[in-house]
């Protein structure tokens, strides 16, 4: 089915998606975005890392536009600096929804991002992050995590795989939170309602564009709602099978500039 010419908006996730695998922005998709604002196009970041994860990296590209952060639950502005709006997981639901988990599944690692531009992801005994990257503090006891409100807690299990954790945290934890499942090793618990739909509806909403006017690219599950709320979805080449199936077309992996190639096409 033909595209048509433009979308008002481009929203991109970041790791897997717009960023390479060196947390890099290639020079051709840069051109890429480019083209698409001159055209008359804003284009939005929609990541589930927190703000403080990405602040340095949005500085790197020199974007100043809005952000959906924390898988839905912050909405940032990079031109000011100022956090717009944020949705924090009740520290009794997380804990509660925790221990639901690990009466179905045994004992998990988990870890938090705490609310705010200036908050830390804490990590509990155990847990490995999945993206070395991203700056991270070790706490001793699982107690810790919950000193500051939290965006969504990170779950691991040392032998599901992440599709079964997933799969197990949603029979259980019911309206505590929701679940998602965000990339290799990372299962998300944010507050309930929450997602990247929800935070690309808010942001959309405040920028006066319709939602459907919005082209989407991502790689995995979280991906999801952003794609059902869009008007067109791209999955990445490597994307999760479960976010191909629910796309509308796949391009190219991000190492090979893939949301480059569909913006040159819908920009020329």
């Amino acid at each position: 089915m033909p595209l048509p010419p433009a979308y008002a908006l481009v929203a991109t996730d970041l790791d897997g998606t717009l960023l390479r695998r060196d947390d890099t922005l290639s020079p051709r998709s840069r051109a890429a975005l480019a083209r698409a604002a001159a055209a008359g196009a804003r284009h939005i970041v929609v990541t589930g890392r927190p703000v403080p994860g990405i602040r340095d990296l949005l500085a790197e590209l020199d974007y100043r536009g809005p952000v959906v952060c924390g898988q839905g639950a912050q909405l940032y502005d990079a031109g000011s600096g100022r956090m717009v709006r944020a949705a924090t997981l009740d520290r009794d639901a997380a804990d509660t929804a925790l221990g639901k988990i690990e009466a179905q599944v045994g004992p998990v690692f988990a870890a938090v991002d705490q609310d705010g531009t200036d908050g830390r992801t804490l990590i509990e005994p155990g847990y490995l992050m999945p993206h070395p990257t991203l700056p991270a503090m070790r706490v001793s006891h699982r107690e810790e995590l919950w000193a500051s409100p939290v965006v969504k807690v990170l779950i691991r299990h040392p032998g599901l795989t992440d599709e079964a954790l997933a799969d197990a945290a949603r029979a259980v934890v019911g309206d505590l939170a929701t679940v998602t499942l965000s990339g290799p090793g990372t299962v998300e618990l944010q507050p309930y309602g929450v997602d990247k739909g929800t935070g690309l509806a808010l942001a959309a909403e405040a920028m006066g564009i319709d939602p459907a006017a919005t082209i989407a690219f991502g790689d995995m599950p979280n991906d999801l709602p952003m794609f059902r709320l869009s008007g067109h979805g791209v999955a990445m080449a490597d994307a999760h099978p479960e976010l191909k199936a629910a796309a509308d077309e796949v391009t190219l992996s991000n190492d090979e500039d893939g949301v480059a190639v569909v913006l040159e096409r819908l920009f020329p």
